[in-house]
């Protein structure tokens, strides 16, 4: 599913993995990936080096846009909000919503991430999902999205998880 990586992503997923190794994981590393190609093949280069398997999940994909996936920004006209609703909760193109995006990252930090909160984990993503991800861990909902937070291609973010309690999907 998908475009594989280039050149420079494998070189950027193997200079994130040795970024991971440097900054002297406690075990267990637990590594969680998207699903989808590139995403992938970027968890099979760190688990390679990491000496972790990978739990390959959709919860991790980036945000489904529907009819509009693979269509360039400048080819697209303004849509009109509909009143009374927040951007964050429309299906743009028929794809998800960003309140679904929250939605599943929460539910994927709940079943996953916090009933081993001790483990080192290591999640391979997507640059909305990231952006909606590091949202919920700061508390934020869904309409408050940091959207200046621009995550690079095999950028290593390292997060704890927080001590309080993060909102609930």
């Amino acid at each position: 599913m998908g475009v594989p990586l280039t050149v420079r992503g494998r070189r950027q997923a193997r200079e994130a993995a040795d970024l991971l190794v440097r900054a002297g994981m406690r075990r267990p590393v637990r590594l969680f990936s998207s699903d989808q190609a590139r995403a992938a093949e970027t968890a099979a280069i760190i688990a390679a080096r990491v000496a972790v398997p990978v739990a390959f999940t959709p919860e991790l994909r980036e945000q489904s846009l529907g009819s509009l996936e693979g269509r360039l920004a400048r080819g697209l006209s303004a849509q009109p909000i509909p009143e009374g609703a927040h951007v964050s909760e429309i299906a743009w193109g028929g794809g998800e919503t960003i309140e679904q995006v929250w939605v599943r990252i929460a539910s994927f930090t709940q079943t996953h991430l916090l009933p081993c909160p001790d483990d080192d984990v290591i999640l391979v993503t997507h640059g909305t999902l990231l952006q909606v991800f590091l949202s919920y861990l700061e508390g934020r909902s869904h309409r408050d999205v940091d959207w200046d937070v621009l995550p690079r291609n095999g950028q290593v973010i390292i997060r704890a998880l927080p001590a309080f309690p993060v909102p609930r999907p």
